[in-house]
């Protein structure tokens, strides 16, 4: 499930991952190209017993060398300061002209074998640095270890080749490089865009009904008129008058529940493009768009129907009677947005207070409004 999760994650942000290896590699193209290419050059010598050494001496002294003591300390030797300083005195060169330039000696594993290395952006100067620098060396160590004798193996030779930058080689590696950070950026932007989503969906939606809330609707009411002020629209205000005197006394899953039913009542009875939002705490609010007076009331006399069924509580052996009331207002240019919400609200308010079961609407400024009996 995890593995199918982040394929998904990846699905859609493939252009992340796309965007971030093309990136690395540009940038390592232009940094190879902006790059002062370096030089490597390589000296190699071997260490053993002096031929002077006879017999058992020399079985000693191999197994000195076994030690890695003396080799080490020959490594040490051709790495240091004086010999470095030495041979650049014999070059007639200057230890500030050298800045760019590094050495580095190293012993190779189960060997007695030291290998020199000059690193530069001139690969003449390089190898010849690390000539001078092993000769050096290897005069000034037979003055002080007789027993021991270290010579070339492998003079070191001018590169042809930078070893420093490789355009084929970096892009390949920026490449990879790019491939693995656009995943991860890939994830983590799911991973951080989905909290996101879900607190936007949380302040856009009423938690219990799961439609939009109060605030958002009147959002999506606002943008709809500036955006389209010639077209009709209806909107309209479901008051349960019936659950407004027993919603104090109702357990708090009741009148969830009782919310719910009427959420899917509304959602049965309007249309895919309608809008619902929940309006106060025992109101909803719809939007009809493209709708005109007579087909308004129509849709609000199938919710008026559907919401005045009783509502059967059996686990809290109750029955509810929600008394809904319907108040509506059919938009035109002529008015604001705040007048059609006005507008709606006393229609509302006169469908609260007449007395017989009719519909009558108003189709410029004035109200529709829909009642049951008994009021």
């Amino acid at each position: 499930m995890e593995i199918r999760l982040y394929m998904r994650m990846l699905r859609r942000g493939w252009w992340i991952v796309a965007l971030t290896a093309l990136v690395a590699v540009n940038v390592a193209l232009v940094a190879s190209y902006l790059t002062i290419p370096m030089f490597q050059a390589s000296a190699r010598f071997v260490v053993s017993p002096s031929p002077e050494l006879l017999g058992g001496d020399i079985v000693d002294s191999l197994d000195t060398l076994d030690k890695r003591s003396i080799v080490s300390t020959y490594a040490e030797f051709i790495n240091s300061r004086r010999i470095y300083l030495d041979a650049l005195q014999v070059l007639q060169l200057q230890e500030t002209s050298m800045i760019e330039y590094t050495t580095q000696t190293v012993v190779l594993p189960d060997a007695n074998i030291l290998v020199l290395t000059v690193t530069g952006p001139d690969p003449q100067l390089a190898a010849l640095l690390a000539n001078t620098m092993g000769q050096r060396a290897i005069n000034y160590i037979s003055l002080i270890y007789r027993a021991y004798d270290i010579s070339f193996l492998d003079p070191a030779i001018s590169p042809i080749e930078p070893y420093s930058p490789q355009p084929v080689r970096d892009s390949v590696l920026a490449l990879a490089l790019g491939l693995i950070g656009g995943v991860a950026l890939a994830i983590l932007s799911e991973q951080i865009r989905t909290p996101l989503e879900a607190y936007r969906h949380r302040l856009r939606v009423d938690s219990i009904t799961g439609v939009n809330n109060s605030r958002y609707f009147r959002t999506i009411l606002e943008k709809t008129l500036s955006e389209r002020p010639e077209e009709t629209l209806s909107i309209g205000i479901i008051e349960l008058y019936g659950l407004q005197d027993i919603i104090d006394t109702l357990p708090q899953p009741a009148v969830h529940r009782i919310l719910r039913n009427v959420t899917s009542v509304l959602q049965r009875e309007l249309r895919g493009n309608d809008i619902i939002g929940r309006w106060t705490e025992t109101s909803f609010i719809v939007m009809l768009p493209a709708t005109v007076g007579s087909a308004a009331r129509r849709i609000f006399e199938r919710i008026f129907a559907g919401l005045s069924q009783p509502v059967s509580m059996e686990q809290y052996d109750i029955t509810i009677m929600l008394d809904p009331k319907v108040g509506g207002a059919v938009y035109s240019n002529e008015i604001t947005f705040q007048e059609l919400l006005e507008q709606a609200a006393s229609a509302l308010d006169q469908s609260r207070r007449d007395s017989v079961d009719f519909v009558n609407i108003w189709e410029i400024k004035n109200p529709f409004w829909v009642q049951n009996e008994g009021k």
